[in-house]
């Protein structure tokens, strides 16, 4: 699924293998690899993918959808993880298309640190700490969060998720990409 989107989407786009892995910093190698379905790239290459195509990150793990009611089980969510696992993002909407608003459950090891790219321009991230307590940077701002606490911010720059407390975080993110995106 995730390879038939990236093709359709860059394809849709115009853009040849070379020019994606230009724009996206990701090699032409892993790009066809990826299309074929013969690699299981990590959330960072997934979101400079998305980026350089200027569409939303659901956009390229999405599948046909439903109407009506969808219950979304955990153990059949879909979970993407950081190459070392210590970072955790498990969607909490229906993959059914390009959507404007995702809505995550992100887990972050004692100790470890995200560096996420930054999203398109307008692209905003509000962020509820449910478990632990971890720092958010955002360019040169870094803030402070416990449990109960929240954040929004513009995610057009790059940011980061350091999880600074005594156990593992659990936060859940709301991002927003701008109209004009997908």
């Amino acid at each position: 699924m995730l390879g038939r989107n990236l093709r359709r989407l860059r394809t849709r786009q115009g853009l040849s293998l070379e020019r994606l892995a230009k724009g996206s910093g990701v090699s032409r190698a892993m790009l066809g690899q990826i299309e074929l379905g013969r690699s299981v790239p990590t959330i960072g290459l997934l979101w400079k993918v998305a980026r350089a195509l200027d569409v939303p990150f659901a956009a390229l793990t999405s599948s046909t959808g439903q109407s009506g009611i969808v219950v979304l089980r955990q153990e059949r969510s879909k979970t993407l993880a950081s190459q070392d696992g210590a970072f955790t993002s498990r969607a909490l909407f229906p993959f059914d298309g390009e959507r404007r608003v995702e809505f995550y459950e992100l887990q972050l090891r004692r100790g470890a640190v995200e560096e996420a790219e930054a999203h398109p321009p307008g692209t905003v991230e509000n962020l509820a700490v449910s478990q632990g307590t971890v720092e958010i940077t955002v360019g040169e701002t870094r803030q402070r969060l416990r449990r109960g606490d929240a954040i929004l911010f513009e995610a057009d720059a790059p940011h980061s998720y350091a999880n600074v407390g005594d156990t593992d975080a659990v936060m859940y993110l709301v991002m927003t990409y701008a109209e004009s995106v997908g």
